[in-house]
């Protein structure tokens, strides 16, 4: 199923879609490229608000993207891999019997569906600026995001049918 189908169907039914993801396999090529789009959505949802930003305080919105980038897209994933190890010891410690990859997948698979919101609350920042709209939209993808990740670690983590 295309990735684009399978972000629709995480909004009806997280558990079902990281079930199949699991069924497919151990594959850590899948898993990078998870985290990697959502790190390269990630950057490109900053870029209004950037652009705010530049022309507010007349700055030079190339440094700002320059930043942006280095954050978004080389060093955040490696803060998600650490951050998935961890919540693996946490699950292990909880009685959870997945793999690290499961943990992995979880994440990941988790923060790639979000990303409607991401962008979304990009647009706010950029075209509205700070205020009430950009917090409701924030509040939103935090929660839509810990609905996927909890859902899906729990997924991960039960022993394989």
């Amino acid at each position: 199923m295309p990735v684009t189908s399978d972000i629709a169907a995480s909004y009806r039914g997280p558990a079902r879609v990281m079930r199949h993801l699991l069924d497919m396999g151990q594959r850590e090529d899948r898993a990078l490229a998870f985290v990697m789009a959502f790190c390269v959505i990630a950057f490109v949802a900053q870029l209004p608000a950037l652009a705010r930003r530049a022309h507010l305080e007349q700055a030079d919105l190339n440094m700002l993207m320059g930043g942006a980038l280095l954050g978004s897209v080389f060093l955040l994933p490696l803060l998600f891999y650490a951050i998935a190890l961890l919540s693996h010891w946490v699950a292990r410690m909880l009685g959870g019997q997945g793999s690290a990859y499961g943990a992995r997948l979880a994440l990941f698979w988790s923060l790639l569906a979000s990303t409607p919101l991401v962008l979304l609350n990009g647009l706010v920042a950029g075209f509205i600026g700070p205020g009430p709209a950009l917090s409701a939209v924030g509040l939103i993808w935090v929660a839509v995001f810990a609905w996927f990740w909890l859902t899906n670690l729990r997924e991960a983590q039960r022993p394989a049918p």
